[in-house]
């Protein structure tokens, strides 16, 4: 497969109160077109940090990454802009990412405007394909997203990130807000918006079994570094690092089949 991704010896470090937190300490990994890597850790292991520097959202010390191609921490201003929509964000609470006081339509609108996905007449049209895609009827237009339950709002999140056509999504605890059974129907969405569009999805959680259940890869974190990588089976069945034992043994019944 193609390398989508590919993110060489990334370090990133915190300064305060006297001391320096290494959050990231020489990360690479690669995530290939169409794949999952599911990335997990326990609190505090670089999992976010990791997410944030891959969109830009805080700068890494040290590293590379490369982004279908192209130096990515090399893009700047405008070209970074046009670049973003082919890298997006699913974060744990969509409701802090969006204004509680605007409606679906607005929420999908904007990325169509800002990346002029499409011209305004042709965007009540766009809004609801989207909104169908997610399994969620075009009627929600028109509803304010604070009267939305949980998993409502996860679709228009989801809604929203594919709006811009990406190749990359990075889902960052994106369904452990969600009970049981919506979750399991997120896990679904996002596993048939996958074969439909070839997305490639970085998803990062602290739940083993959730990723198990999505991801084609496994990377493990500890302590800001990727201590474990390798097929989602190998990982689960024969873990080789103390990190992943441990989020093992968290799990009281984790399914060790394929989906």
């Amino acid at each position: 497969m193609t390398e989508l991704l590919t993110v060489d010896t990334l370090s990133k470090a915190y300064s305060g109160s006297g001391r320096q937190v290494t959050a990231l300490d020489s990360v690479s990994l690669t995530i290939a077109a169409g794949e999952t890597l599911g990335l997990v850790g326990a609190s505090g292991s670089g999992k976010s940090t990791l997410s944030r520097a891959l969109l830009r959202l805080l700068e890494p010390d040290s590293g590379s990454i490369r982004f279908e191609g192209q130096d990515w921490l090399a893009l700047h201003g405008a070209e970074l802009r046009r670049k973003r929509a082919r890298m997006q964000m699913v974060f744990q609470d969509p409701l802090a990412a969006f204004n509680p006081l605007a409606s679906v339509a607005s929420v999908l609108d904007d990325p169509l405007r800002i990346h002029a996905i499409a011209v305004r007449k042709q965007r009540p049209a766009e809004i609801a394909t989207l909104l169908e895609r997610v399994g969620l009827p075009s009627a929600f237009a028109s509803r304010p997203v604070r009267t939305l339950s949980g998993g409502q709002r996860q679709r228009v999140a989801i809604a929203r990130a594919i709006a811009t056509r990406p190749s990359l999504l990075v889902l960052d605890e994106a369904v452990s807000a969600l009970d049981v059974t919506v979750r399991g129907r997120i896990l679904e969405l996002l596993i048939k918006l996958q074969r439909e569009r070839g997305l490639a999805y970085l998803f990062i959680s602290h739940d083993l079994a959730v990723v198990r259940a999505i991801s084609h890869r496994i990377a493990v974190m500890d302590a800001g570094r990727i201590v474990e990588d390798g097929p989602s089976a190998d990982v689960v069945n024969a873990p080789r690092s103390d990190a992943a034992r441990r989020l093992i043994a968290a799990v009281p019944r984790l399914v060790t089949e394929p989906v």
